[in-house]
């Protein structure tokens, strides 16, 4: 059997087992090494006496992976982006945010809702995890909503698609898992997610008022607020902004020449600034504690995905499958343009029983350079591409139209994690009341991948700036 038929066997039997109910992680890591034992044993043409040498081989090339992919640099990222949202809502920065958005927003049909999903974009721009996000606004926004008579799953929708903003808006675990893994800059494509985050946001709170609009019992306004009210409001949300411009400044000297440090080194200068904001707001040793073992958790969980995924994908550089896929997709006589938008909604049916971040690291070692070749490859100039853009613009926007797929999975059923979150932080919703509740936000978030796709400029306007 030839190694890209292992690789195909191998892959249908992996997305089986995930289907059947077994972690992303540990389906692809077994699937990985099964793959692996498997085409060294095929290259002794199955000798039984060579069956242990096949394993040994296969173990140890499965073993060298953790650690020599996880031990990058550049994945300490990870831990300090989700270590700021943590502290950043022990330092009170999420309510004095809620409180500014909801003085001046609410007073729209549909405010508080629309306050919420402003909020959440502003808390995302200080904390790398949806799920994070998701969480700490359940706690905080949902209670407001339900108190002057928002639809109680209408509320915990808002909340669980504002949680999804944190996978685009900077600092972002999900970009910063893409650019490993494609191996492009880190520091341009957090930056792209900007632009495209605020977008999502924006076009949220359209859906909002509109709905608050026709449907009257959706979500009364709040008024009531004076101009005093208002401006007492930003101080305490201010520190918010200057965290983002911290780590920006820091990965983007704003004055010119060489940038004054990694975006590694801006994520912990990042941690470090809300940790003392943290203390001057009286954070205490027990909240520390709980912030410190949130993020380890969610750290642990994102690299133990990425552990068994990297076995997969080794398996697959042996099967020689991405090239395979690759050299297909280009064969292919349709509309490069409508290629695309097919893998684009791909990636919306996967998600419906896979993990974002899994499903990331399963599907871009072969995607990613089947869509380069569609542009006419990693180092092709604009004029002679066929998306209208080089090859490493090319990477940036797939880059951001791969992560908006993976906000709309997460709130897709029957695995959008965000929706069990904010089930689970309230125990008055059921996980059928989120998934009712996002429902509307699926034609948000269409429009917004439309108008991407349509309007390139959205995602590279300030990556081209870099």
């Amino acid at each position: 059997m030839e190694p890209i038929d292992i690789g195909l066997w191998v892959t249908g039997g992996m997305l089986v087992l995930v289907v059947l109910g077994m972690r992303v992680a540990f389906a692809a890591g077994l699937a990985g090494l099964i793959g692996l034992v498997w085409i060294f044993w095929a290259k002794k043409d199955y000798g039984f006496d060579d069956l242990g040498w096949a394993i040994g081989v296969a173990a140890k090339t499965a073993g060298q992976v953790p650690h020599s992919k996880v031990s990058s640099q550049a994945l300490s990222l990870i831990p300090t982006f989700i270590l700021i949202g943590y502290l950043a809502y022990y330092a009170g920065l999420t309510k004095a945010l809620f409180e500014a958005a909801k003085r001046w927003i609410a007073w729209v049909p549909g405010g508080l809702a629309v306050s919420t999903v402003f909020a959440t974009a502003g808390f995302a721009a200080v904390s790398g995890a949806s799920v994070a996000t998701s969480a700490v606004f359940a706690r905080i926004a949902i209670p407001e909503m339900l108190a002057i008579g928002y639809n109680k799953q209408f509320a915990a929708g808002v909340v669980a698609a504002g949680g999804t903003l944190a996978s685009l808006i900077p600092p972002s675990a999900i970009l910063v898992i893409y650019a490993i893994i494609v191996e492009q800059d880190v520091g341009k494509l957090l930056l792209a997610g900007f632009i495209p985050g605020a977008f999502s946001a924006i076009i949220y709170a359209g859906l909002i008022i509109g709905m608050a609009v026709v449907f009257k019992n959706i979500g009364p306004p709040v008024r009531g607020f004076t101009w005093k009210e208002r401006l007492v409001s930003l101080p305490p949300a201010l520190p918010i902004v200057f965290v983002v411009l911290t780590i920006i400044c820091f990965v983007y000297n704003p004055f010119g020449g060489d940038a004054w440090g990694t975006p590694t080194e801006g994520g912990a200068i990042g941690a470090f600034v809300v940790f003392l904001m943290a203390l001057y707001q009286g954070m205490r040793w027990t909240q520390l504690k709980d912030a410190l073992i949130e993020t380890a958790k969610l750290s642990v969980m994102i690299f133990t995905i990425i552990w068994g995924v990297l076995i997969y994908v080794r398996f697959l550089g042996f099967a020689d499958l991405p090239s395979a896929f690759s050299d297909w997709i280009t064969s292919l006589t349709m509309e490069p343009m409508l290629i695309l938008i097919c893998i684009l909604l791909a990636y919306a049916v996967l998600g419906m029983f896979m993990d974002a971040i899994g499903m990331l690291l399963l599907t871009l070692p072969v995607v990613y350079p089947a869509v380069m070749a569609l542009n006419g490859g990693a180092d092709v100039a604009a004029a002679d591409s066929t998306f209208g853009m080089s090859g490493p613009m090319c990477a940036i926007w797939f880059g951001i139209l791969v992560v908006k797929m993976a906000e709309f999975c997460l709130i897709t059923p029957p695995i959008g994690l965000n929706c069990f979150v904010v089930a689970g932080v309230r125990d008055d919703l059921s996980v059928q009341d989120v998934f009712k509740g996002v429902t509307p936000f699926f034609i948000a978030d269409g429009i917004t991948i439309a108008l991407l796709v349509a309007f390139p400029a959205i995602v590279l306007w300030l990556p081209s700036l870099a």
